[in-house]
């Protein structure tokens, strides 16, 4: 089976519709759906017209119990004015939707035991990179929220495409869909194929310059933001 892995939209709808047009049997998204981006009502109307499951990342969070993102402080700014936009957009069915999105989710496939979390086993708001120490990760697995018994740990909110082994345990980031952090502008994503258990990173082109006009005509920040989607990072 071929699953597509998908994670941090984060408001980015052109973004979205494009990485869905790759082939897949199954496809999971790891959360952060909203923050930063013109269109986060498409973006979760589109998930769930097509019931696509999705773990609560930190910004869905946040927009749904109007808490602390507690993401970096680089972008935290940009974070918390473009909340208040979402706020504006999102409808209460929008707002419930993401409340009742889970921590986690389990799967067990073709004989492979997968772990999806958003950020961290530990914490919807650590980062795993491709840098942290392995004994810093095994940390986070020993004081997990849930037990992490599987083969493959399957993370997002870095923005940054991953894949490492840590003994037994192989460790996937697909990085960003629509806020890319690693210096490639392209859209992000990761397909898994179930039966050989190879992981295979895509990065996909899509209409940047209609997300920007979006951007420009309606968000706060709008100049930052359009640079930070151009540039990658």
């Amino acid at each position: 089976m071929r699953i597509l892995l998908i994670a941090d939209i984060h408001a980015n709808y052109e973004a979205l519709e494009t990485v869905l047009e790759i082939p897949y049997d199954r496809v999971i998204c790891l959360g952060d759906i909203v923050d930063y981006g013109p269109e986060p009502d498409k973006c979760i109307d589109l998930l769930r017209m097509q019931g696509i499951p999705v773990i609560r990342g930190n910004h869905d969070n946040a927009v749904a119990f109007k808490v602390d993102c507690q993401c970096g402080y680089k972008y935290k700014h940009l974070s918390i004015a473009t909340r208040e936009y979402t706020w504006e957009i999102l409808d209460r069915s929008g707002i419930e939707y993401l409340q009742k999105l889970p921590l986690l989710i389990r799967e067990e496939i073709d004989g492979k035991r997968l772990y999806l979390i958003h950020a961290s086993p530990r914490s919807m708001f650590e980062y795993i990179k491709p840098e942290t120490p392995d004994e810093e990760i095994q940390n986070m697995i020993n004081e997990a929220i849930e037990p992490v018994e599987a083969e493959f740990l399957v993370v997002g909110h870095s923005h940054i495409p991953m894949n490492r082994k840590l003994g037994n345990l192989t460790i996937i980031n697909p990085g960003s869909v629509g806020q890319p952090r690693d210096g490639d502008s392209r859209a992000s994503c990761a397909v898994f194929d179930t039966v050989n258990g190879e992981i295979e990173h895509l990065r996909l082109d899509y209409d940047v310059d209609s997300v920007c006009a979006k951007i420009k005509e309606r968000m706060p920040h709008a100049d930052e933001l359009i640079a930070i989607l151009r540039r990658g990072y």
